[in-house]
């Protein structure tokens, strides 16, 4: 059983006036990453060090094409890094033993140590680490804690919480205590800070969390990142579909390594990757064909991928015909440019005042929010449309001025409640709650 509400008390802070449309925040931005020592967090901070100094243009990055130029995005140079992780592998090191494996080029880690340096201080201690007996309501309460001093103590105009943390199994039904994935997005709204989960994880979509979600004022987005075989999908499915040819088997096999491979052994984690994947079909084709994908740990191969598909589908007069495609690449920079972008439209989403589920950004996910179409083509044209929203000079989206501190808490019945308390940035020294 969990304990009863723990509240924050806070008064009413005055908002400020907000900077004027299709212009950056006044003010650094925080990007608060869970897993924040993990593959695709050191190389976000790294790469975005070297695209603000000039090393590297910014390849991948669909905020740095044209129709998100002067949409008020935060500049690459205003944002500024943090997390939680359970590890205690500097960014330094971390960033050198991806280079050493071909993932960031040579030379960059010592280029942009400064940057990883600064970043790897603002990192705090994840959990529930074994043997931990705190609460879950003392979990998030720790956790929000971290974020917010983050925030006061870098005068940031606000933070935007993204998982990138490793594949974690579904939570059973009757589970008491929250996953950990959960438990950092129920600390996101009691930070007052938009979300964003990049993995399969729960997050944001427990149950106990739905209450505090819709009535946060918050924006949120996820979830699992699209970045290679599921990308595919999204593109071929409705090509299929479109021409009326009849896909029959659609199978697939995955191997990789690092830490998401060694996530992915697991049985259970697999299951939650692969639902995403297969919803990509059902929802282009109109069914779920036959076959299945299969996820293979192969830990010499590190930060690298490959997902074969086989497609078997019949053309005019039963005609039996197959497609088959590889998929190569690195799984670290496929995604960091997505982190990078996810960042920066869902803080300028959190200054515009849209708050609940950003449906246009199924784009960047294997399992978009509700209402998301699933094609990629329809997909980026609604992306398009969000840009221009976030530009629009007829006057702001909503009425938010900077971040509120916001009690979320986990009840006697253990469901999470969010209470719309504001106030000032008042969480315990750095580490401290840790």
């Amino acid at each position: 059983m969990q304990e009863a509400a723990v509240s924050t008390s806070a008064t009413s802070p005055s908002t400020p006036s907000t900077p004027p449309l299709g212009t950056p925040p006044l003010g650094p931005v925080g990007v608060w990453l869970i897993g924040a020592r993990g593959s695709v967090a050191t190389t976000a901070v790294a790469g975005c060090a070297a695209m603000t100094a000039g090393l590297h243009a910014p390849t991948g990055m669909v905020t740095e094409t044209a129709p998100f130029m002067d949409r008020g995005l935060p500049t690459l140079s205003s944002l500024v890094f943090g997390g939680h992780d359970t590890t205690s592998c500097p960014l330094p090191k971390r960033a050198e033993e991806l280079a050493a494996g071909g993932v960031l080029p040579h030379g960059l880690p010592s280029a942009v140590h400064a940057e990883l340096a600064a970043a790897d201080a603002e990192i705090r201690p994840g959990g529930p680490q074994p043997g931990d007996t705190r609460t879950d309501e003392q979990l998030i309460d720790a956790f929000a804690a971290d974020i917010r001093d983050f925030v006061r103590r870098r005068g940031l105009a606000r933070a935007v919480v993204v998982n990138v943390a490793s594949t974690e199994p579904l939570p059973a039904d009757d589970a008491e205590r929250l996953p950990a994935s959960s438990l950092y997005a129920a600390a996101a709204l009691r930070a007052d800070c938009p979300y964003v989960n990049f993995t399969p994880s729960t997050g944001l979509h427990h149950p106990r969390l739905a209450d505090a979600a819709r009535t946060s004022g918050l924006p949120y987005a996820g979830r699992d990142g699209k970045t290679g075989q599921t990308l595919l999908r999204s593109v071929l499915g409705p090509m299929f579909a479109q021409r009326a040819l009849a896909v029959r088997a659609w199978s697939g096999t995955n191997l990789l390594g690092g830490g998401d491979g060694a996530a992915l052994a697991d049985p259970a984690a697999a299951a939650a990757k692969n639902a995403g994947k297969e919803r990509v079909l059902a929802d282009t084709l109109g069914s779920a064909p036959e076959g299945e994908v299969h996820i293979d740990d192969v830990p010499f191969l590190g930060d690298w991928k490959t997902a074969w598909d086989h497609i078997a589908f019949d053309g005019f007069l039963g005609t039996r015909m197959v497609l088959q495609t590889t998929w190569q690449g690195c799984d670290s920079a496929l995604a960091a440019p997505l982190i990078l972008d996810l960042a920066r439209l869902t803080s300028r989403a959190h200054e515009r005042g849209l708050s609940g589920p950003l449906p246009a950004l199924a784009f960047y996910f294997k399992d978009p929010d509700a209402d998301a179409p699933a094609a990629l083509g329809e997909q980026y044209a609604a992306l398009m449309d969000f840009a221009a929203q976030l530009g629009e000079t007829g006057g702001a989206l909503g009425d938010r001025g900077v971040p509120r501190d916001r009690g979320v808490s986990v009840e006697a019945t253990g469901r999470v409640s969010g209470r719309a308390d504001r106030g000032p940035a008042d969480g315990s020294p750095s580490g401290e709650a840790s």
